[in-house]
């Protein structure tokens, strides 16, 4: 099988570069990020799919800012909800297949077991709401989908939780997380080596078979506190200040968008379809900050 021609979208983010790192020795890798593409202007994104001519597209780009969104939906719908069907609609002109990734967050977080893909909906905020649109409107405008729900990303680049706590645990003796809320962990590099994985096996099947929408995620769970227990007490003794991470609840960390209290993502489709399972969040995470 020839090297497919890959185009993704967001490529400084954190899935983007991993994909980037991933992807690149067994396919042509074509790269964008704001603001040479706008994924607000639908002319811009038409036509860099069009010149661009690709076999996959993969958008890894999105809105992230939970809060913000409550206050800028127009911006947050115009990327998460609008941008996934324009890009899925131009990849079906192409006969190409479309990659995008989703958020534990268009549940509401009310179940108490592990989320499974055909479990409804019901985004609390603008954040997932927006990407809930996107979700539909890439189903909706190309049958050769792969979409993928995500829960809780991190990283050694970018903004996000793992980095913010190191650096805070720098800065103070203690420090005060949310033990109410539980959901899955997972690293940006093994979200990518996994969609590698799933996309080498959908384009060597030659057929849609395995289109359709996925969880992943690491295996087990945590809530914010444990996760940030167990970034500290990974972290060598001569880097950090803090001594003490307190439990508190969500009440008492009010914050603009509301957050589904438990988010856990059941990944069995994937393992059937794909027979891929990620290892345990914990692994993972050690593995990040001994890198």
């Amino acid at each position: 099988m020839a090297a497919p021609r890959i185009f993704i979208i967001g490529k400084v983010g954190q899935v983007g570069y991993e994909l980037r790192r991933t992807l690149a020795p067994a396919a042509e890798i074509v790269s964008v990020d704001f603001p040479d593409i706008d994924l607000t202007r639908e002319e811009s994104i038409r036509q860099w799919v069009r010149e661009t001519k690709p076999q996959v597209v993969i958008n890894a780009a999105a809105y992230t800012a939970v809060d913000k969104a409550e206050t800028d939906v127009e911006t947050a719908h115009k990327i998460n909800g609008t941008a996934p069907g324009i890009l899925a609609e131009e990849a079906a002109r192409l006969n190409a297949w479309i990659v995008h990734y989703s958020t534990d967050y268009i549940f509401d977080g009310t179940k108490q077991t592990p989320y499974v893909e055909t479990d409804a909906p019901n985004p609390l905020g603008a954040y997932g709401r927006t990407k809930l649109a996107g979700d539909q409107a890439v189903q909706a405008a190309n049958p050769r989908h792969l979409i993928f729900r995500l829960c809780w990303v991190y990283g050694a680049r970018g903004g996000n939780f793992m980095l913010t706590m190191m650096r805070l645990a720098r800065e103070r003796e203690k420090l005060r997380v949310v033990h109410d809320q539980f959901g899955c962990p997972t690293w940006s590099r093994l979200i990518a080596e996994t969609t590698s994985l799933a996309l080498r096996q959908t384009l060597m099947a030659g057929d849609d078979k395995t289109a359709g929408t996925y969880h992943l995620a690491a295996s087990g769970s945590t809530n914010w506190h444990g996760f940030a227990q167990s970034i500290i007490d990974l972290m060598p003794e001569a880097e950090r200040k803090c001594r003490t991470v307190e439990p508190i609840p969500s009440s008492e960390y009010p914050t603009p968008a509301r957050r589904p209290a438990y988010s856990v993502l059941d990944c069995g489709k994937l393992t059937r379809t794909f027979g891929l399972k990620l290892p345990d969040w914990q692994d993972s995470l050690q593995q990040v900050l001994e890198k």
